[in-house]
């Protein structure tokens, strides 16, 4: 008789095609079985009786600032609240920890600390700043995800945004190496001329703030990182697309070939400019919050799939930074990584009728292929046993003792949810239960299996 490691019995589980109801054995933390009413006998189960079973967020986009900055977020929380909210992998962004991941070093600095109390898989971005670009190679000899660079100020001094000159050398530098590049894309010269003008006439409200950050910034630096991807076959990522007009500029560019994809924010999907004025400093971000009408557009592209792909972003910084008058002095970054899942549940699947697997796909699913992790992002045999257990009816509110990140300064603590993640399993090892890490450190690096690709 066949023995697993843990037997999950009764739920429904969320492929591609849609949720199924089957139960799901996992042995030496890869899944070997899926199928009804399973024989064999384990060393664990699970009645998952009214529960679904999603593929475990992959989390492609979050600032765990670890090491030089753990006072603003670090592995330990970070992950924890990752864990609590159904993801079981993510891609730590290469600035705010100090020193950046521009080096060897650096890498190996950062790596030690996700080894030694990460609770998710996680893999690591390198950056492109003036002046690394010769360190590209030993970077992804390291392992790395991809390049991140900004073409905007990023706010961080040890992080320079990257001049046209820089950013096209470390695409065909990129490119060579078999690595993918994304961008935060808004033109630096529109948002900090705009910021400047505001500041010296003492315009510094939220109003003046977004006003400082128009879509034209974001829809113009897209399109001048599409047309060097395309002079130098590089494969490109835009980050937080935040306008229907910069989702619609990438799918123009893939249907002529262009290797370009994308992604939003849950913020994005579900908060407007007209939110910052009661929710102030939590909602700061760049590229800010959009008008509703652009918020609708976003949930019609990832229905119509040309926005295959969600990140919380989650990019925290402490108290005392976060608050004061002055709208373009107060840090900006949401911290969202424990809200991603529940949030497209409530907003999209409830609310929107958005498909199970189409959410399934786009925290997980896209990720895992787009980044070239083919044991990832999928509740198929052979992959590994990554998911998370949600009541998907059961409705709650979010309490700021539910969250489990260092500052919990989560925009969306009152407001009220429709799918509650119960359980979370990384490789077939229970990380959360009902509110509670329940295991230690067992996240390991991830690297692209071979050149990226998507699928």
């Amino acid at each position: 008789m066949t023995r697993y490691d843990l037997l999950v019995r009764y739920g429904s589980v969320v492929t591609r095609s849609g949720p199924t109801r089957a139960d799901l054995a996992v042995a030496d933390g890869r899944i070997v079985a899926i199928g009804p009413e399973l024989d064999g006998t384990t060393r664990e189960s699970i009645d998952a009786t009214g529960l679904h079973l999603l593929p475990g967020v992959i989390d492609a986009h979050i600032h765990l600032n670890e090491p030089g900055r753990t006072d603003w977020e670090g592995f330990a929380s970070g992950t924890a609240a990752l864990a609590a909210g159904g993801a079981t992998s993510c891609f730590d962004m290469p600035l705010n920890a100090h020193p950046p991941t521009l080096d060897a070093e650096a890498f190996d600095r950062k790596r030690a600390a996700g080894d030694a109390s990460s609770l998710v898989d996680f893999g690591l971005w390198g950056g492109i700043v003036p002046g690394n670009v010769d360190h590209l190679e030993d970077l992804a000899e390291r392992g790395v995800i991809g390049f991140k660079a900004f073409m905007s100020n990023s706010g961080i001094d040890d992080f320079p945004a990257a001049d046209d000159l820089t950013l096209l050398e470390g695409m065909a530098n990129a490119a060579e190496l078999g690595r993918i590049v994304a961008v935060h894309a808004e033109s630096d010269a529109v948002t900090s001329g705009l910021a400047r003008r505001a500041t010296a006439e003492g315009r510094t409200g939220w109003r003046d703030y977004l006003a400082s950050r128009p879509a034209v910034a974001e829809q113009e630096a897209i399109g001048r990182a599409i047309t060097f991807a395309e002079e130098t076959g590089c494969a490109l990522h835009i980050v937080h697309v935040s306008t229907g007009r910069g989702i619609a500029l990438v799918a123009e560019a893939r249907s002529r070939g262009v290797d370009v994809s994308c992604e939003t924010c849950p913020h994005y999907l579900v908060l407007t400019d007209e939110d910052h004025e009661h929710l102030g400093a939590l909602a700061k971000c760049a590229p800010p919050l959009r008008s509703v009408s652009n918020r609708e557009a976003l949930w019609g592209s990832l229905l119509a799939g040309d926005l295959p792909m969600v990140a919380s972003d989650h990019s925290p910084a402490p108290p005392d930074l976060k608050t004061g008058l002055d709208a373009f002095r107060v840090w900006g970054g949401i911290s969202g990584a424990q809200s991603t899942l529940p949030l497209l549940l409530t907003e999209g699947h409830h609310a929107r009728k958005v498909p199970l697997a189409t959410i399934a796909d786009a925290s997980a699913g896209f990720v895992a292929r787009r980044f070239d992790l083919p044991s990832k992002g999928r509740l198929e045999i052979g992959a590994d046993a990554d998911f998370a257990l949600v009541a998907l009816d059961r409705s709650w509110l979010l309490s700021r003792e539910d969250l489990h990140d260092r500052h919990r300064h989560n925009p969306y603590v009152g407001r009220n949810f429709r799918g509650r993640v119960v359980r979370t399993v990384l490789r077939g090892i229970i990380t959360f239960i009902e509110g509670k890490i329940v295991s230690r450190p067992v996240g390991r690096l991830l690297m692209p299996a071979a050149r990226h690709s998507e699928s």
